[in-house]
């Protein structure tokens, strides 16, 4: 699943040629991906311009005149690009988004998992009802060591599974976790309210890294992620734990660890995150 990285790389690739566009039309060719495509092909729509494509964790939002929004999550596989109109329609791109100056958005979305959906924003410039519930952005000033301090208290459960909870903080994934705690030198398993202050400030700083370094480098391809140019990201070149397990630490040489919890892969070193 495209975590913040790839979503900021999509976010940032839109917002440099979407803004000023014009909605000539909506076209879906499949019935629903996560929901029902049926919205977006209000008459309403038609006509619209685009003023501002942002990033709110996962969540692209791609906002129109008079605080209306489309909401749009690439879910498992989904992936982006913007063409002429004339350009072949690629088999699972399920929706297409026509534009009067002859360009085009096409959304491909092979799992049907992502989503378009057309929303009321709360205010210009604002946020969504549907979003309400997230937490901070990790790359915030909110995002502190003593938020994640105070997050962690009387929380018995993994800081791992803590670093993923939406809730608390948005868009840190699974290869994103497992990289900043390494980094860190925090074990997954460890229960988020034994971590120190200290503990806290190491991983908000290797978050914060990591998640920075990872955009630059366009994010990360383990399978599917795309860019808007089709390009892979190339983040993956510098991961040091994610998808190593057996091979060697690059801190101490000892062997790397994978181990499943909730349906997800951990890999940690058992001597540097002890």
């Amino acid at each position: 699943m495209p975590e913040l990285p790839e979503v900021e790389t999509v976010t940032k690739a839109l917002a440099d040629c979407l803004p000023q566009q014009q909605i000539a039309r909506i076209t879906a060719f499949a019935p629903r991906m996560r929901y029902p495509l049926t919205p977006l092909q209000s008459p309403s729509l038609v006509g619209q311009t685009i003023v501002d494509v942002r990033r709110r964790g996962r969540y692209i939002i791609i906002e129109l005149r008079q605080q209306h929004a489309l909401l749009l999550h690439l879910g498992m596989s989904g992936s982006l690009r913007v063409v002429e109109q004339h350009a072949e329609r690629r088999l699972h791109e399920h929706l297409v988004i026509d534009f009067a100056d002859g360009m085009s958005l096409r959304f491909c979305c092979p799992r049907r998992f992502g989503f378009i959906i057309p929303v009321m924003l709360t205010a210009a410039g604002g946020e969504p009802p549907e979003l309400a519930a997230l937490g901070v952005e990790p790359l915030s000033p909110e995002f502190t060591p003593a938020y994640l301090y105070q997050a962690t208290r009387h929380r018995a459960r993994k800081i791992k599974e803590l670093l993923m909870d939406n809730h608390i903080v948005v868009g840190i994934g699974n290869i994103y976790a497992n990289e900043a705690l390494f980094r860190a030198k925090i074990n997954p398993f460890k229960a988020a309210s034994k971590l120190t202050r200290r503990d806290c400030g190491q991983l908000v700083n290797s978050a914060k890294t990591v998640l920075e370094q990872a955009i630059a480098a366009g994010g990360t391809t383990i399978a599917d992620y795309r860019r808007v140019d089709g390009s892979e990201g190339k983040f993956v070149s510098q991961l040091l734990i994610y998808g190593r397990a057996g091979q060697a630490c690059p801190q101490c040489a000892s062997v790397i660890i994978r181990k499943k919890s909730g349906g997800r892969s951990s890999y940690y070193c058992p001597l540097c995150q002890k």
